[in-house]
This record gives C-alpha cells, structure tokens and sequence, in this order.
C-alpha cells in the first residue's frame, strides 16, 4: 500500500517535471518563433554586399531558435535545482536576456538600425555573461548550455557592427 502510494507520488511529479520542461522550453521558443515569422523576411539583408563570413538567413533564423531552446533548457535546469529562488537575480537577468534576444530581427531585418541592434546585442552579451556566471553556481550542465548561446551572441553582435560600416 506504501509503495503503490510512493509509486503515484513519483509519477506526479515526473508528470509535473515534464510538464514544467515542455513550458520552459515552449515559451522562449514560442517568443522567437514569432519574431521570426513576423520579421524574419529580411530583403533589406538579402540585398546588402555582404562579406563571405555572414550566415545566411536561414541560418540565422535557425541557430537564433537553437539559442532559445539552449538557454531555454538551462533556465529550466537552474529551476529545477532551485536557482531561482532566493536574493538570486537569474531569473530577471534570463528574462532581461530573452528580452534582448529577440529584438535582433526587427532591428537588423526591418529597421535596418544597425547601431542600435549593435547595442542591443552587446547588452545581451553582457545580461548572456551573467546568466552564465549565476547558472554556474546552481547547475553545472546549465553553464554549458550557455556558452554555444554566447558563441552565437558575439558573432551577431560582430554581424550587427560591420552591418553599420556596409
């Protein structure tokens, strides 16, 4: 009787972990998506002379969602293990970076305010840095899936300043 009660209340909570997985997955993926889908034309970028080492759009589009699902993951991580709570500040400074993350595309894309997305991603480099560094201390396989985010982070902010000088 124990052990079947055991039993159910451990399939609660995988169904609850599982369940809280899917939504911090789903809601940054679900953000970008859209900006994407919104934003993502880009025939203004399409048509710039740009050097060999810009990623196509495609790509771009692709490993901004494979950013999001990244640090999607390891807020999710950092969550479960209770880094959120507390005098921490890792949760405003993922919700800063989500914010930032996903600003790039109407700037870049629409806009064509080159600077400003310049600006926007050196804040976000900066907001990624510290997310790493809190994510550190709560979940070591977090840390990592920070750092590919970060990659990705540097080369649009490298993008988003030669864009300026084309």
């Amino acid at each position: 009787m124990a052990s079947q009660s055991l039993h159910e209340t451990k399939k609660s909570q995988a169904k609850r972990a599982l369940r809280s997985l899917a939504i911090g997955i789903a809601v940054p993926l679900t953000f970008t998506l859209t900006i994407i889908i919104l934003f993502g034309s880009g025939r203004k970028y399409h048509r710039l002379a740009k050097p060999f080492w810009f990623a196509p759009l495609w790509f771009i589009h692709l490993a901004t969602l494979g950013s999001s699902f990244f640090m999607g993951l390891a807020a999710w991580l950092v969550w479960a293990d209770g880094g959120f709570q507390g005098e921490t500040d890792a949760l405003s400074l993922y919700v800063a970076h989500v914010s930032l993350s996903i600003v790039w595309h109407p700037l870049v894309l629409i806009m064509s305010a080159y600077w400003l997305a310049s600006i926007s991603c050196i804040l976000n480099f900066g907001t990624l840095f510290l997310c790493y560094l809190r994510f550190r201390k709560v979940n070591p396989f977090a840390k990592d899936l920070a750092k590919p985010c970060l990659v990705w982070t540097a080369y649009l902010t490298l993008v988003s300043f030669k864009l300026m000088f084309l």
